[in-house]
């Protein structure tokens, strides 16, 4: 099954999942290889994505995950012996919460687990905005804490094009990292870094939700700054993205955690799959 791929900026290529509008970016160097970020979701989706891009007669010479979540940790059948690399640090999250993974993962009902695998680290100075995912010197990377550990921004400067991994959404407000010891300071600290990079970007790809203009993002990064300023205040919510009950339950989990209650165990939050009524 074929995938559609939008081209959002010069040899930046998106795809969009059916659920929690999960997105899969494809960049393609001149020589057309290309390096896939965050490939998702379901088993048909990640087949039909590869089979697009081996039908543009691209190849794939990496697959990048941005954070060691279990939808962002998926790599197509046919792609498996290729090098599927990540953080550092999101590397150690990943082998050391592999089995909780492969369990959120099959409790979504995707039939995705099959496809989980945990990456190899990136060589040591290739991330903290070091120099490139070897063979790849045309994509710089910067690492930060916000979400989950090690969780990368792809820099893709000829394109002005930034790929935020779960950052920057129009659809959640920041979900915390909440096995952090300060997950609010972290996340506050990644948003300054992507403030930092905005200047050079035209265009930015959230994780899940839809690309946005620099403008656009930039005025997400506000209203991230805002949310997190009212949920460390103890202030009820307001944020329009709480409309999705999904995402207002994941904001009173975090409320409650940072309110002293224990609440559920941390990690990645489930995800419910009714929650996208809308789409196909």
């Amino acid at each position: 099954m074929a995938r559609g791929l939008e081209e959002v900026a010069p040899g930046v290529h998106v795809a969009t999942a059916g659920l929690w509008a999960t997105t899969s970016t494809v960049v393609v160097a001149s020589d057309r290889s290309c390096l896939l970020v965050d490939p998702a979701l379901t088993p048909a989706e990640l087949d039909g994505l590869a089979a697009t891009v081996a039908g543009r007669g691209w190849r794939v010479t990496a697959v990048l995950s941005t954070h060691p979540h279990w939808d962002h940790l998926l790599v197509p059948a046919s792609l498996t012996g290729v090098a599927h690399l990540a953080s550092a640090a999101a590397v150690r999250a990943a082998r050391e919460g592999r089995t909780a993974l492969v369990a959120e993962a099959a409790g979504s009902g995707t039939g995705s687990q099959a496809h989980l695998g945990v990456p190899d680290a990136l060589p040591a100075g290739a991330a903290g905005d070091g120099p490139s995912v070897p063979t790849w010197p045309a994509v710089r990377l910067a690492e930060h804490r916000a979400h989950a550990p090690g969780h990368l921004t792809v820099v893709v400067p000829v394109a002005r094009a930034l790929l935020v991994g779960d950052m920057l959404s129009d659809r959640e407000v920041p979900l915390l990292d909440l096995d952090a010891a300060d997950p609010v300071t972290d996340y506050v600290a990644g948003l300054a870094l992507l403030a930092s990079l905005l200047p050079a970007a035209d265009v930015v790809v959230p994780g899940h939700g839809t690309v946005a203009t620099a403008a656009q993002a930039r005025a997400r990064l506000d209203a991230d700054l805002r949310y997190l300023d009212g949920l460390a205040a103890g202030r009820p919510g307001t944020d329009p993205r709480l409309g999705d009950p999904w995402v207002r339950a994941e904001h009173e989990r975090q409320a409650d955690r940072l309110r002293g209650d224990p609440g559920p165990a941390a990690g990645p939050p489930p995800r419910d799959q009714g929650r996208d009524p809308g789409r196909p």
